[in-house]
């Protein structure tokens, strides 16, 4: 008998909650998923629990409440469990493809949404950059147009108005110094921006914005670093209007009335705009890098602007920082002893004694010296330059003094009774010409054209050798610092500033050297032009009398040759008169002596020679080492024309007894009258020659004696060596002619004679002798009688 079954459902489905719970679920059924439990629902499931009908098989299957919410599934192990299974693996797919279709569409909606978000967000961000990079251009411009406005009324209106107080303010225009450059580049960098007529939201604008910064960049930094350089200087000036309390109160009133929508009360108000001005532009560059997008076409360029801009201010500050420490040492500081003892501390003391030592350790090879080849060629040409300015200097100032001495002489205004005669008129009108309009404005030209650049010139030389002699000193305490491993902030302060100097020394001194050749070919060139000038005039002058005077009408050949003789004979009388004027000078100074001197006259003759005795011609005061006192006509004996070092401005001398220096210039030879030579008769010659005097002329007539006289002539009795340019070497038996029977202050131990060969000086006159030549017509004058 057969158990009837029960019927099997078709089919029935799981209600999950989960979708993706059903996939865990096994082919085989054994497993129970229970959503969300509530009280109510487990008591009532306890109940129809009672209920349950089991079969043969023991299959179990237990109803829920529908609302419930929770389906059971129990496999069973025999014929059913396939078509369970078959269920089982059908419907959990079709729900998980279901479930997978609706979390695409979610997922590609809701990613849709989300970039639709980002692309907003990155629009409304792109839009935000543009618009600060639109505003970051725009205040670079607008500030910019500001800043130029405002120096105009600073520089224009201010200035001008400051010019009109009484008295004058001092140093005004220093405090305006390379303003005007500052304005001009500022207008020029405006004025490449409007000259490309593109607005600013254009996107070529800041394009044309790099490009204009960056070709002015270097004017840019030219004008600016020199305007900070002397910032400090404007400090100082108006620090001083503000020491005088009126005068500041008057400052004050002409800012606010020039300017009063501004409102300033001082002048840095305005003149430290550019400094303030220079360190802004990286700012605002760097702005605008902040808010440009990567991809512009202009970021690069940009980007090169910024670097620039920074690059720029970073050589400012340095040059600044050269500038500031140039001005330091170069000054020149005129201390009393009182002073320079007040400065002294023990700092200082130590700081100079350790240079000492680091030099005297140079000299004596101990340690080894710093050599920089290129500094030393640089300091060597400067030397060199500094030397010739001094020469050249010196040239043109005694130049200017002979004029002015040849302008002093006013021979024209001499009455020389030349009344009626052509030529001396005309000679007088030219040179009237010359001394009061041609000569004069030469002077006047070379003043203003030469000799005032050359003493600015010689003054700027000051500021290079001050600072070459403190790189001297800082080098001695940074070769001593070098040793050292580790070093404090003072010796690194001390180190840095040898390496300041040196590279300002490097950087510049060549450019002053240049610049210094440079403007010593312009002087000379200069100097020539004026000459030619001068000849030019002078030319012009004497054509308007050439028909007046003598020799006009030679012709071209004619006339130069007579202009050469004449210029060859003036050249004669001139070399006779400045020959006649050396013997004058170097006539030789012979005084009585006293006995005492006469004994120390013997004792360095003997000793020495009479060679090497000089006499004292001023009083000699020692004020070295080893120097001699030596009073006023003493004799003293030459042992060396030079000192211990070379220096033959200094003599070592024998003063009987005491050796030592004394200066070459305060001596001079002394001429003794010789003793060796027998004497001879004293040298007189007869009244009718002695009368007559040379180059002299006597407009009296006097009446002629027929008479005939004795002829006389003097030779060398004994042969004679000069010592001096002011002496002359005679041959026994050698004929002269007497010139002077004495020297120039009429001692007739000497005479002044001129031998054959037409030279002049002088002999002792024991030397000479008169022999008689016979008698000779009467009135002759032979040359050696």
């Amino acid at each position: 008998m057969e158990v009837p079954r029960r019927p099997q459902p078709s089919s029935f489905t799981l209600a999950l909650h989960n979708p993706a719970s059903s996939a865990a679920l096994s082919p085989l059924g054994a497993v129970e998923k229970v959503t969300k439990k509530d009280p109510k629902k487990e008591k009532l499931q306890e109940e129809n629990d009672g209920a349950t009908e089991k079969d043969q098989f023991g299959e179990e299957t237990s109803s829920l409440d529908e609302d419930s919410g929770v389906s059971v599934f129990v496999d069973a192990p025999d014929e059913t469990s396939e078509l369970v299974d078959a269920n089982a693996n059908v419907r959990p797919s079709s729900e998980d493809s279901f479930s997978e279709e609706i979390s695409e569409e979610t997922l590609a909606k809701e990613s849709k949404e989300a970039k639709k978000k980002t692309e907003e967000e990155e629009a409304a961000a792109k839009e935000r950059a543009a618009q600060r990079q639109l505003m970051a251009i725009e205040e670079l411009v607008q500030s910019e147009r500001n800043y130029l406005r405002l120096l105009q009324i600073s520089t224009v209106t201010i200035r001008s108005n400051l010019q009109k107080l009484q008295p004058p303010l001092a140093n005004l225009d220093s405090m305006f110094l390379y303003i005007d450059e500052v304005i001009d580049v500022s207008s020029r960098l405006l004025s490449l921006l409007d000259r490309k007529h593109v607005h600013s939201a254009d996107p070529l604008f800041l394009e044309t914005l790099c490009d204009s910064f960056l070709s002015l960049s270097s004017d840019i930094e030219t004008t600016y670093r020199e305007y900070l350089a002397n910032y400090n200087h404007i400090t100082v000036v108006e620090n001083s209007y503000k020491q005088k309390e009126t005068l500041w109160n008057e400052v004050v009133r002409v800012i606010k009335a020039s300017a009063p929508e501004v409102n300033a009360t001082s002048l840095s108000f305005f003149l430290v705009m550019p400094v303030q001005r220079i360190a802004r532009y990286p700012l605002l560059l760097q702005t605008i890098q902040k808010h440009t997008d990567r991809t512009h076409p202009a970021y690069a360029l940009l980007e090169q602007t910024v670097h620039t801009s920074i690059a720029l201010n970073c050589r400012i500050n340095e040059y600044k920082r050269f500038r500031e420490v140039a001005d330091k040492y170069k000054k020149t500081e005129t201390l009393t002893i009182k002073d320079k003892i007040n400065r002294l501390n023990s700092h200082s003391i130590a700081k100079k004694t350790a240079r000492l030592s680091q030099h005297f350790k140079h000299e004596t090879g101990i340690a080894t010296k710093l050599v920089d080849e290129e500094f030393d060629a640089v300091e060597g040409f400067f030397y060199v330059l500094e030397d010739g300015i001094l020469q050249l200097l010196e040239n043109v100032e005694m130049y200017l003094l002979h004029l002015q001495g040849f302008l002093a002489c006013k021979t024209e205004e001499f009455d020389l009774d030349m009344d009626g005669e052509k030529a001396p008129i005309c000679y007088k009108e030219i040179t009237t010409a010359l001394r009061q309009w041609i000569l004069p404005t030469f002077e006047n030209r070379m003043r203003t054209l030469i000799h005032k650049p050359l003493c600015a010139l010689r003054d700027l030389l000051v500021g290079p050798r001050n600072l070459i002699r403190k790189r001297l000193d800082k080098l001695l305490d940074y070769e001593v610092l070098e040793a050292k491993s580790n070093l404090t902030y003072e010796e690194q302060a001390v180190a840095n500033t040898y390496r300041t100097i040196n590279t300002l020394l490097l950087n510049e001194l060549p450019q002053f050297n240049g610049l210094a050749l440079q403007m010593i070919w312009s002087m000379l060139g200069t100097f020539s032009c004026l000459h030619k000038d001068l000849s030019s005039d002078m030319e012009q002058l004497f054509q308007s009398f050439a028909q007046q005077l003598p020799h006009s009408s030679l012709d071209p050949g004619a006339f130069w040759e007579w202009a050469e003789s004449a210029v060859l004979e003036g050249a004669r009388r001139l070399e006779t008169l400045c020959r006649s004027v050396e013997d004058t000078l170097n006539a030789p100074a012979v005084q009585p002596l006293s006995p005492s001197s006469q004994r120390r006259l013997k004792q360095l003759t003997d000793k020495h020679g009479s060679g090497k005795i000089y006499q004292v011609m001023s009083t000699v005061v020692g004020g070295r080492d080893l120097d001699l006192n030596l009073a006023k006509g003493e004799l003293v004996a030459i042992i060396n024309e030079a000192d211990s070092r070379g220096d033959k401005r200094r003599w070592l001398v024998d003063a009987g007894g005491r050796r030592g220096y004394a200066p070459a210039s305060k001596l001079i030879r002394y001429h003794q009258p010789t003793e060796d030579p027998p004497p001879s008769p004293h040298l007189t010659l007869p009244e009718s020659t002695a009368g007559i005097r040379r180059h002299s002329y006597t407009p009296e007539s006097r009446p002629m004696t027929v008479t005939s006289q004795p002829c006389f002539q003097v030779i060398a009795a004994y042969d004679f060596m000069a010592r001096g340019n002011h002496e002359v070497s005679l041959r026994a038996g050698e004929p002269v002619r007497v010139l002077e029977p004495h020297d120039k202050r009429g001692n007739p131990e000497w005479s002044l004679v001129e031998a054959r060969g037409g030279q002049r000086g002088y002999v002792p006159s024991n030397y000479l002798a008169i022999t008689t030549m016979g008698t000779g017509p009467p009135g002759t004058y032979q040359p050696y009688c």
